[in-house]
């Protein structure tokens, strides 16, 4: 057992309470939208920020829907890292084929070895990659340094794109290939005080929709899922990462933002009682499209309309930009 791998056997807007709950009023996808259970026997997925939230429950339901799944987190501390254990144990007990690698996004060296150990894993070419490891920190924006601002950029944009380069040459060679990228309905509105996550989320939406052009003529497909509010441990580890910019916070700025800075703690507080097996239900119904029929982008949430209405919005603002010139076959070929 290496540090790297371990394998099992197989809101109103402005009200601190409720601004993401405002952000996620936005057709809606629940749990019950999926009644037919696919069977992914074969496939291979790697997915990224599996120790909680998304990631470990979308991991443990495609495994259990058959596929080759290969977990990622940081610091797995040669497998005993407590999440990496139960989640082990519970790939075991329910016979899984589920393994677990360390990768950690914001490191080149170790996204390429985890990567590298995923390949071994599936015995070539990722079939899916799914870029879902993100951190969420709250408050104005000017009070997030650059510590802070380097760190969620590094994580929420950046660390994607680092995985994104690690299995397309691959996936391009093979001809085929699904990246999933988890935005957040904050990637095309923006809430206040939540300005730093938006940007990232914002990053992500268009840096892989210019991807899904690009990579269009080569099999590759790509899907932006924009969840909702949910209850996962990115708010719970929130408060963390917004305690700590305020411990390096001067007076002034604390002082001028007082009122932001509260509503910015009541974000992180505010109850959620949807289902987060949304995401993972959302994943497995696309994944088991057809090849060239899968969507662009899919809100997820029980309230989803307002988040519906911009995407389409912008779907037709990019139809007359790019439908009738040189990229109209690009285009063309992207489902949304």
């Amino acid at each position: 057992m290496t540090d790297q791998t371990f394998r099992t056997s197989r809101r109103t807007l402005l009200g601190a309470g409720s601004a993401l709950a405002a952000a996620a009023a936005i057709a809606p996808q629940t749990a019950a939208a999926a009644d037919a259970a696919p069977d992914f026997t074969g496939k291979s997925v790697l997915i990224t920020g599996c120790s909680s939230g998304f990631g470990r429950l979308t991991a443990l339901h495609l495994a259990r829907l058959g596929a080759n799944v290969v977990a990622s987190m940081r610091n797995l501390d040669y497998g005993n890292r407590p999440e990496a254990k139960s989640l082990a144990k519970i790939a075991a007990d329910e016979k899984l084929n589920l393994a677990i690698v360390e990768i950690d996004v914001t490191d080149d060296v170790k996204v390429e070895g985890g990567v590298a150990a995923a390949h071994g894993l599936a015995g070539g070419a990722i079939d899916v990659l799914i870029n879902n490891a993100g951190i969420g920190l709250g408050g104005p924006v000017e009070i997030n340094d650059m510590e802070a601002t380097r760190l969620i950029f590094e994580t929420n944009l950046y660390g994607y794109l680092r995985m994104a380069r690690a299995v397309l040459p691959k996936m391009r060679e093979k001809g085929a290939g699904q990246i999933f990228n988890v935005s957040s309905q904050l990637g095309r509105i923006i809430v206040p005080n939540l300005g730093m996550y938006c940007a990232t989320k914002f990053g992500v939406e268009a840096m892989f929709e210019a991807m899904a052009y690009e990579l269009a003529p080569t099999g590759v497909e790509i899907t932006i899922i924009q969840p909702g509010g949910y209850p996962t441990k990115i708010w719970e580890n929130g408060v963390r990462y917004v305690d700590d910019i305020l411990a390096r916070t001067d007076d002034e700025r604390k002082e001028a933002y007082a009122a932001h800075i509260q509503m910015s703690e009541g974000l992180f507080s505010a109850p959620r009682d949807t289902d987060p097996m949304d995401v993972p239900h959302a994943i497995a119904e696309i994944i088991a499209m057809p090849a060239g029929k899968r969507p662009l982008r899919r809100p997820v949430h029980p309230r989803s309309q307002v988040m519906a209405a911009a995407n389409n919005a912008m779907t037709q603002i990019q139809a007359q930009v790019l439908g009738g010139g040189t990229y109209k076959s690009w285009h063309d070929a992207v489902t949304d």
